[in-house]
């Protein structure tokens, strides 16, 4: 093992029982090229870094490309592994504002990854291995198991998501109490499918369930899927990130937000993500220990997020119209959401074709079909009636964030349609 993943997992002490044996490896090579550039950052004649500059110092870059982007040649540069300084900051700042519950609490500098799928498979590299179980609710984004299964080995457990119309604590629990060793367990709130929330009554027992198996003596890493944080839609809906109770929960856990750019600021191509640390007793040392981990991470695989998008959310942030404008789009979506509302109590009469799964934020809400596969009926949309859904655990989730307001009917009348179709089929 190398001297410097040595020291790092030495930092964590007793916390290095979180990483995987791919995890206890991985270290920032400071030594190394980057190490060494940084040390001559100063110099008058600095020969380190593959970059190319002009014979003015500045950097070398076409005007083909500079002149359709308004943020000046550094934003051509390297960002770094561990992201641009600036934007860590600014986006550490924000966390405080979106998160009032943060305030008095120690958790990491977030690193910078290439959005939030990748921030999914530095966690997964870091923690999750062969001999680890991945906790997840039976409603669930595919990719998880690619990422976790497929990708690293994990184990998976599945647990039910919803009971009695509610976040289902008791069955996530059982889960986190089952036989064998740490428990992955990934919490994504607003939820893909199912567009669902922990309310203000679920939350306190999605902690306690993670409290009982840290008090049994087992370490969760609890990872924070917070994708589409913010688009909360109805009151009583838990509206901060899970991670504000569980970065001082239990020394035992590990508390992983995974955020960005990407749903929040509706820039999906950007691919700007955030992954941010925290334990209960978490020295400043540690976290570092732990970003040093990530950034090796994310150093071994794409080098460093892109250097353009980092400052162009950087220069967002600092724009004046930022929050007014994110407010308009969030009405956008919001005004969509309230539209199924009204279609769904306009139309009883669609609950014996399809049942509307819990729902109360983000981007998808689901219903399943009675009485006829969920595969059938996505097919039979497609080919009778030109509309796209997607099938995922039984369910056809409809994505109404890509819907026009005026269409949202029509998408309702057309699943209820097929189902029917298809049930008088098989009659």
């Amino acid at each position: 093992m190398n001297r410097l993943a040595k020291q790092l997992n030495e930092t964590l002490g007793a916390a290095s029982s979180f990483l995987s044996a791919s995890g206890k490896r991985m270290y920032f090579p400071y030594g190394g090229i980057l190490g060494q550039g940084a040390e001559a950052r100063t110099c008058e004649i600095n020969a380190t870094i593959g970059m190319a500059f002009e014979e003015d110092g500045s950097p070398l870059v076409m005007d083909c490309f500079t002149k359709n982007v308004g943020l000046g040649k550094k934003a051509f540069l390297y960002a770094g592994s561990f992201g641009l300084p600036k934007l860590r900051e600014v986006w550490r700042a924000m966390e405080f504002k979106k998160n009032p519950s943060l305030k008095g609490k120690t958790f990491s500098n977030p690193v910078v990854t290439n959005a939030l799928t990748h921030g999914l498979r530095v966690a997964a590299e870091l923690f999750a291995g062969s001999g680890d179980e991945l906790v997840i609710p039976d409603l669930y984004w595919d990719n998880y198991e690619l990422i976790f299964k497929e990708a690293v080995g994990c184990r998976v457990r599945k647990f039910n998501t919803f009971k009695d119309g509610a976040f289902d604590a008791a069955a996530l629990r059982s889960a986190l109490l089952a036989p064998g060793g740490k428990k992955i367990l990934i919490l994504n709130f607003p939820n893909n499918p199912t567009g669902y929330t922990a309310t203000l009554e679920d939350a306190p027992k999605i902690v306690a369930a993670v409290k009982a198996a840290a008090e049994k003596g087992k370490r969760v890493v609890v990872i924070l899927d917070d994708a589409y944080f913010g688009l909360v839609y109805e009151k009583g809906v838990h509206k901060e990130s899970l991670f504000a109770e569980f970065c001082d929960l239990d020394e035992r856990v590990l508390a992983v937000k995974l955020d960005g750019t990407t749903k929040e600021d509706y820039v999906w191509g950007l691919r700007v993500g955030f992954m941010s640390f925290a334990f209960k007793g978490a020295t400043e040392d540690q976290l570092k220990a732990l970003e040093a981990k990530a950034a090796g991470d994310v150093r071994s695989s794409i080098s460093n997020s892109s250097s353009l998008g980092e400052h162009l959310a950087i220069a967002a942030y600092a724009d004046p119209g930022y929050v007014r404008q994110k407010r308009e789009k969030y009405n956008v979506l919001k005004s969509r959401y309230a539209e199924i509302r009204r279609v769904l109590r306009r139309h009883p009469e669609y609950a014996r074709l399809f049942e509307a799964m819990p729902f109360n934020s983000g981007y998808f809400m689901c219903v399943k079909p009675v009485g006829v596969d969920a595969e059938l009926v996505r097919r039979h949309l497609i080919e009778k009636y030109s509309t796209g859904t997607i099938v995922l655990s039984g369910l056809v989730r409809l994505a109404f964030s890509t819907v026009p307001k005026a269409k949202l009917a029509k998408l309702f009348a057309n699943v209820a349609a097929a189902v029917e179709d298809l049930r008088t089929k098989t009659a």
